[in-house]
């Protein structure tokens, strides 16, 4: 897990709230950013996951060079 995992989940959730509230009040144009706002946030989010799948398994035992 690195940053741009841990922000883009905060993002999402925020957006998500944005959202609800927007439903909730009947503002559409609240819930338009709330949902703008948790596709930035699963972007980056999904830029972390990609970023950790690029780094070696420490758990894995050293490569051997010819």
């Amino acid at each position: 897990m690195n940053r741009n995992h841990v922000k883009g989940a905060a993002k999402d959730a925020e957006g998500k709230v944005r959202r609800t509230v927007g439903t909730a009040t009947g503002d559409v144009s609240e819930q338009v950013k709330g949902a703008a706002q948790q596709v930035k946030g699963k972007a980056q989010k999904a830029l972390g996951d990609a970023q950790d799948a690029m780094k070696p398994d420490p758990a894995a035992p050293p490569s051997r060079r010819s």
